[in-house]
């Protein structure tokens, strides 16, 4: 008779803690005249996130290259003999209204780390002029601080509980992407993805309980969505895939992984696509890190680049003139950190 096959598992679980501080500036205009450029003027220090912390307010920027934008960084106070931290920084400037500006909040993603920040966090000339921000001559940043902690667990099963759904995708809604036909469940694709969740309450009708539902996907590669469906399914990426595989299925994934907001199969593409940054593929990720949102892989990219003889070798690829063309400001950003280093 035969047996299911013995074994055993660990796990470590990453926990996050967060906290957040609110700076304000107040008499921005005498800030401006206290520290020139690459000097700071310190915040009071402060708890958040189980840590102590300061942030540094640039007026005048932090870089020559940066000297007509204020930077903001976040500094750990570590005490002796305390590690670095495993954290992410969000800084936000904020509006009249207390509400985050878009255009004007970043995320900082360093492991491990001491400090994080932008030296072109605000363009001074944009924050000058809008009525909306710069108010009685203040205006308020907010921090917000995520730190990872890593917790060793006892051994337990394996969760067979992808396995049980991935069985369940053959067999669900019928859907259409490039010509080809994918089944799935309504339920599970609005679980796992708002964007999806949006879409197929916007297809449904009054007392439709029908679980089936068509949604035209018109502009995805077909192999890249039915990796998605399998990955919304059972958590996971196929482990069969060739390095060179892996690395174009990744940059499509990351793609449609930003497009329906499924943020865990966006990191996981993020950390694969690291691994595949060479010479001729730089360009092309480096893109794809600033038009998704993805500055830890754009850092990564950067720091692949920061050699002028890296530098010479991806201009040379097929990807760098399409870099040039549609993030030009990244391209401006990365020669500016050739020169300051």
């Amino acid at each position: 008779m035969a047996t299911e096959p013995s074994g055993s598992s660990s796990s470590i679980v990453a926990s996050m803690v967060t906290g957040h501080h609110l700076l304000h500036i107040d008499g921005y205009s005498h800030t401006k005249e206290l520290a020139p450029n690459g000097r700071c003027i310190r915040s009071r220090s402060f708890r958040a996130a189980g840590h102590s912390w300061h942030i540094g307010y640039y007026p005048n920027g932090l870089l020559r290259s940066g000297a007509d934008h204020i930077a903001v960084y976040l500094y750990h106070e570590r005490h002796a003999g305390e590690p670095a931290v495993k954290a992410r920084a969000k800084l936000s400037l904020l509006d009249q209204a207390g509400e985050p500006v878009l255009s004007c909040t970043r995320t900082n993603y360093y492991m491990p780390s001491n400090v994080w920040g932008f030296y072109n966090f605000v363009r001074r000339a944009a924050l000058e002029a809008s009525p909306h921000l710069l108010k009685d001559d203040g205006f308020t940043i907010r921090c917000d601080i995520f730190v990872y902690t890593e917790d060793a667990v006892a051994a337990t099963p394996p969760s067979d509980l992808p396995r049980h759904l991935g069985g369940l995708l053959r067999r669900g809604t019928a859907r259409t992407v490039a010509g080809e036909t994918f089944r799935a469940h309504r339920c599970v694709l609005a679980a796992r993805s708002p964007v999806f969740k949006a879409e197929l309450l916007g297809t449904m009708r009054e007392g439709d309980r029908d679980p089936a539902a068509v949604v035209e996907v018109d502009d995805m590669d077909a192999e890249a969505f039915r990796v998605l469906l399998e990955f919304a399914y059972t958590d996971a990426l196929p482990e069969t895939m060739s390095p060179e595989e892996e690395a174009a299925m990744c940059q499509h994934l990351l793609v449609a992984a930003d497009r329906y907001d499924m943020e865990r199969l966006k990191m996981i593409c993020e950390a694969r696509l690291r691994k595949h940054i060479d010479a001729g593929s730089a360009a092309t990720i480096l893109a794809l890190a600033e038009l998704h949102g993805c500055p830890g892989l754009k850092d990564a990219c950067f720091r692949f680049l920061e050699t002028p003889r890296a530098m010479a070798a991806v201009a040379e690829a097929e990807g760098f003139e399409h870099l040039s063309r549609i993030c030009p400001s990244t391209l401006k950003e990365l020669v500016f950190r050739i020169i300051d280093r």
